[in-house]
């Protein structure tokens, strides 16, 4: 056992609440704890406890139990995932966190990071209890659809879990597809051939690559074919087998350009669709082809639908609350003070 709960003590009684905690390695706690104990702190600064470090012990210390046990379980599971090899950062802390106090049981028993892609560059592992469904639905179903804002990790961990597959040599090759729809702007006028015009759209996708792969090897996959990004137009006509497929940015298709992608599916293939049907580009009056399909096909064996929120996102924290912000009316008082802004400058 690495970790034991020694006492459990009432101080000031039902007022505050206290444990310590002996972990076995102190090795293995110096990283626990983080540089300067930065890890603590971050752990603080989301669960309303005081932690306090000494040596290889830890006290724990808040106003209610409950919080308190989570402080708790975050410290015990992180601990059990450093003995197992796990690299803890602040993410990863940041994951813990969040993973234990989802009370819908989106951190579950037994091991914290249930699912891990490991793929050249780096192992990848929830950060959301939404993350964690999402990847239990990538090794289970072979159509997964993905839905909520940006930030939450829909498009990065389907690319991480198409590298893994394609390393494990589960799947023989990767494609990543996106619709090439303009957001403000026409494709006609930008500069280049069709390759160049179309990049800009994809390059989210090889970003994600990018984490996941070294400069020569990610070159080496798609100079041979085995991983390939197109547009989604390039898709028609084609029957995808052996094959792991990702379609990103789907609120942007129609039903019609959803059907023929779906109908590409081959056999030993597995498909990720994701989408924001919040943000959608299309003419006024199309109906989206991600919000059609998940209505059509949620209820259908073999298919799994993950939905994401403001909650889940991951990014800077600020983009959590630019979210909500957007996702708030806006006062007409307000509105009238911004333009009286913009008239006085």
């Amino acid at each position: 056992m690495g970790a034991r709960e020694l006492s459990t003590t009432l101080l000031e009684p039902r007022t505050r609440a206290s444990r310590r905690i002996v972990f076995e390695d102190n090795g293995v706690c110096a990283h626990l704890f983080g540089s300067h104990q930065v890890h603590l702190a971050h752990i603080e600064r989301h669960i309303p406890v005081t932690l306090v470090a000494r040596g290889n012990e830890v006290w724990v210390q808040g106003e209610r139990e409950e919080d308190v046990e989570d402080a708790v379980t975050v410290l015990r599971r992180l601990y059990d995932e450093l003995e197992r090899g796990v690299v803890v950062g602040r993410e990863e802390v940041d994951a813990a966190v969040r993973l234990v106090r989802d009370r819908t049981g989106g951190g579950g028993e037994g091991r914290l990071f249930e699912v891990q892609l490991r793929t050249e560059r780096r192992t990848v592992l929830p950060r959301s209890p939404a993350q964690a469904r999402y990847l239990r639905a990538l090794m289970a179903h072979e159509l997964v659809f993905a839905l909520g804002p940006a930030g939450t990790g829909k498009t990065y961990l389907a690319v991480a879990a198409a590298v893994a597959m394609l390393r494990q040599r589960r799947v023989d090759r990767v494609i990543l597809s996106r619709p090439a729809v303009e957001a403000g702007e026409r494709l006609g006028f930008l500069p280049g051939d069709l390759k160049e015009k179309v990049d800009p759209y994809l390059r989210p996708l090889y970003d994600a690559l990018h984490d996941m792969l070294s400069d020569g090897r990610l070159q080496h996959r798609v100079e041979s074919g085995q991983i390939e990004i197109a547009p989604l137009a390039f898709m028609r006509g084609r029957t995808l087998s052996n094959a792991f497929v990702i379609l990103d940015e789907a609120q942007n298709t129609t039903p019609l350009q959803m059907k023929m992608f779906l109908t590409r599916l081959g056999e030993n293939s597995r498909m990720v669709v994701t989408g924001d049907p919040s943000q959608v580009d299309l003419p006024p009056g199309t109906r989206s082809g991600l919000v059609d399909a998940v209505t059509r096909l949620r209820h259908l064996p073999g298919v799994g639908v993950v939905h994401f929120g403001r909650e889940d996102v991951v990014r800077h924290p600020l983009v959590a609350a630019i979210i909500e912000a957007y996702d708030r009316p806006v006062p007409a008082d307000d509105e009238g003070e911004a333009g009286s802004d913009r008239t006085r400058s």
